[in-house]
C-alpha cells in the first residue's frame, strides 16, 4: 500500500464530512459507510467512515475514517478524524 496515496484519499473522503453541519453529521450519528474507491495509480482501497458521540450523546461529534488496501494493512489501517462542537467549531485545531 502506498501510504501517501492512501491518507491523501482518505483525507479527502474526510474533507466531504467536514463540509457539513453538526446537525447534518448528527444525522448520520451510527452510521458506518464502508466502500471500495480507486486510487488515481488504478490501487483499490477500502474506505470506512464512522460519525459518532465523542464523550457523550449531544456534545462533541467525532468522525473517524480508515483506510486499507485490503491486504494485511486491514488488521492495521490508516486512520484520521476529526471532532466538531455542538456550535459547528472543529476541535483541537
Amino acid at each position: 500500500m502506498d501510504k501517501n496515496e492512501a491518507q491523501d484519499m482518505l483525507d479527502r473522503e474526510l474533507n466531504d464530512y467536514r463540509n457539513n453541519t453538526y446537525l447534518e453529521l448528527v444525522e448520520l450519528m451510527g452510521e458506518v459507510f464502508a466502500y471500495e474507491k480507486e486510487a488515481r495509480s488504478g490501487r483499490r482501497y477500502q474506505i470506512e467512515i464512522q460519525v459518532v458521540w465523542d464523550l457523550k450523546e449531544g456534545g462533541d461529534i467525532r468522525v473517524i475514517g480508515c483506510i486499507d488496501d485490503g491486504g494485511w494493512r486491514a488488521f492495521f489501517p490508516l486512520t484520521n478524524g476529526f471532532l466538531m462542537n455542538p456550535e459547528g467549531q472543529f476541535v483541537g485545531e
